[in-house]
C-alpha cells in the first residue's frame, strides 16, 4: 500500500481517522474503489463501513440508475 502525505493549514482542524473514512467514502461514491477496497482504505470491515457511509452522505447503492432498472426489468 502507498502512503500519501496531505499538508493542511493549521487551522483547519482535521481528525485523521475521519479524514480517511470521508476519502475511502468518496472514492467508493466516485467507482474508483470497490466496497472491499474502500473498507479496507479505512481499517473497518465491509459491515462497518456499510453502516458509515450515510455519514459522509455516499449511498451503499452505488450504480447507475439505468443499471438497477435493467436488472428490474429482468426479474
Amino acid at each position: 500500500m502507498r502512503v500519501i502525505t496531505l499538508q493542511v493549514p493549521d487551522q483547519i482542524e482535521l481528525d485523521t481517522n475521519d479524514t480517511v473514512k470521508f476519502l475511502a467514502a468518496k472514492l467508493y461514491e466516485s467507482a474508483r474503489l470497490s466496497l472491499g477496497q474502500a473498507a479496507e482504505l479505512a481499517g473497518l470491515s465491509k459491515i462497518a463501513f456499510a453502516e458509515i457511509i450515510g455519514d459522509y452522505n455516499v449511498s451503499l447503492i452505488n450504480h447507475p440508475i439505468s443499471d438497477i432498472l435493467q436488472d428490474v426489468s429482468r426479474i
